[in-house]
């Protein structure tokens, strides 16, 4: 059965019109004075999991491999190194999941890589497979190799469906006020290649980690 017939609410979580670039442009300087850089507009309220609808499955969730601050915010150094990052806000997401939403069986990235390295060469590494195409907010469906890629793996380590975190940005807030976090998922229906759930977790906060959690919590609002 196909997610869209499961879970009645995918409507309202329509893509979303933008994403932020990774790295911004300095101010610009006008009359021997500075100008406060202007913040990006801000992306969409988040919207919830649809959690009501994969209850009971078994959901793959890839490994982010994007992460990328614009430089105005200084960040540099709690972002490096960059494995270490990718692999902290992996550990936020996957708190997330199995805290706040149980009703799922998720498959985490260390249990997918197993998997991966288990099932090579017929299966590719999750780190290795290219889903950041997945940030572009007008993608419909998944373009080839990555829906082979994706549909092989979840295949052996799944069912159908796959949660990926296809970019982590962090940019500047309005008013100076910090940072906001925007990680980009997407669910994808691996079995027809349809991106079935997208949105942009977002949040601000006065480092990475704070407002990557918060806007993780915002993926179940029902919740405390």
């Amino acid at each position: 059965m196909a997610l869209t017939a499961v879970i009645p609410n995918l409507s309202f979580a329509s893509p979303l019109a933008r994403l932020a670039p990774a790295l911004m442009l300095a101010g610009t300087v006008a009359c021997g004075g500075s100008h406060a850089p202007e913040a990006a507009p801000a992306p969409a309220p988040t919207a919830p999991l649809p959690t009501a609808g994969l209850a009971g499955q078994k959901v793959v969730v890839y490994p982010l491999t994007l992460v990328a601050a614009d430089e105005r915010l200084r960040w540099d150094s709690v972002l490096t190194p960059r494995r270490g990052a990718l692999d902290h806000a992996d550990s936020l997401l996957a708190e997330t999941l199995t805290g706040r939403a149980p009703e799922v069986t998720w498959v985490l990235p260390p249990a997918l890589r197993q998997v991966a390295r288990r099932t090579a060469p017929v299966t590719t590494s999750p780190d290795q497979t290219p889903t950041s195409l997945l940030r572009s907010p007008g993608l419909k469906q998944l373009p080839d190799p990555l829906w082979s890629q994706m549909r092989n793996l979840v295949a052996v380590a799944g069912e159908r469906y796959a949660l990926v975190p296809a970019s982590l940005l962090f940019v500047p807030a309005p008013g100076g006020s910090g940072g906001r976090a925007e990680l980009t998922l997407v669910l994808a229906d691996v079995r027809t290649g349809a991106v079935a759930w997208r949105t942009v977790a977002n949040a601000v906060a006065g480092d990475p980690w704070t407002g990557l959690t918060r806007a993780l919590k915002a993926l179940t609002p029902w919740l405390p």
